[in-house]
């Protein structure tokens, strides 16, 4: 029997295609796989450097660490690290004292009012609008928290006509790109409600831009004082956006107006264009000003509390 099975074995394979023809298919394969392992080095490999390898990480916790915007030094390092911040002894707080009212409720439907009232604009007003109080509004933003107190952003304020007009030639040529090509057919057809398209007048209508930029790093003063290393910002996207709603906030508080944008594909030339550090990226680009008086807004309803609220 055994004999029978050894025969029956040797006859197929020596009747394999896969044998006769071994000598082709090895190369092909032996190409593939250094194809497939390039492209993945190519694609891929900067990034698998920030994952949690840790055996200490993964098995504590029974699964990685969360928080995919973390880009700390994930190696055991030979050394004992110093904080980027200066230790400072922590002094007592005792809670909100300005407040919109003392009844915390009426407070805080004082302040939904002002929220709820808030429309993205598109089309702006020539009347002029006081620095000072985009400025301020600005300096109400970079109260927000953020990861480690790192504060990872900045906010480029663009009143100059001539720049504004560079950001407009730079954001439509992009815009009419990703209106015929880049977005989805079923993206293009969302926005039509909204009536946008790659035309923005806006850009040069509002009396300021307001363009925020994610600093993916930062820089702390070595020991010596001589020289300046790499500071890491941690969860700086997340950070960066808080910012940003207490923005426009701000903005709405002031009796401004604004619309959020997020210019798809402009941010390294808008980068150039401010001259920024390679550490800071384009999250949003916000126009300010007041409505123009033929201003109009989609008939939209905000979803109720039911809907966005689970009790527990």
């Amino acid at each position: 029997m055994a004999s029978y099975l050894e025969d029956l074995v040797d006859r197929f394979i020596s009747s394999s295609a896969l044998v006769t023809y071994w000598n082709y298919i090895f190369p092909v394969l032996v190409g593939l796989y250094l194809a497939i392992t390039l492209y993945d080095k190519h694609r891929y490999g900067h990034k698998k450097k920030l994952r949690i390898t840790e055996p200490a990480a993964t098995e504590k916790s029974g699964s990685k660490l969360d928080g995919i915007e973390y880009v700390g030094d994930l190696e055991n390092a030979d050394y004992d690290p110093l904080p980027a911040l200066e230790d400072k002894p922590h002094v007592p707080y005792t809670g909100a004292t300005v407040i919109l009212a003392e009844d915390p409720l009426e407070a805080a439907d004082r302040f939904y009012a002002i929220a709820n009232n808030r429309r993205s604009v598109r089309k702006f007003s020539s009347r002029p609008v006081d620095v000072t109080v985009v400025e301020r509004c600005i300096q109400v933003a970079g109260t927000a928290p953020s990861g480690a107190h790192t504060e990872p952003w900045t906010f480029c304020l663009v009143s100059d006509p001539s720049i504004k007009a560079s950001i407009r030639e730079i954001i439509e040529a992009e815009e009419f790109v990703n209106y015929t090509q880049r977005m989805a057919k079923q993206w293009v057809t969302d926005l039509r409600p909204i009536r946008t398209n790659h035309i923005k007048e806006y850009l040069t209508e509002a009396p300021h831009l307001v363009l925020v930029f994610k600093q993916t790093y930062g820089y702390k003063a070595d020991s010596d004082g001589s020289s300046a290393s790499k500071k890491q910002h941690y969860y700086n996207e997340i950070s960066t956006s808080i910012a940003t709603g207490m923005l426009l906030c701000a903005f709405q508080c002031a009796g401004l107006s604004s619309l959020v944008t997020t210019p798809l594909n402009c941010g390294p030339a808008l980068r150039t264009l401010l001259e920024r550090p390679p550490n800071e990226k384009l999250l949003v680009l916000l126009p300010v000003g007041y409505p123009a008086e033929d201003c109009t807004v989609p008939d939209l309803q905000r979803k109720p509390l039911e809907d966005i609220m689970v009790r527990y």
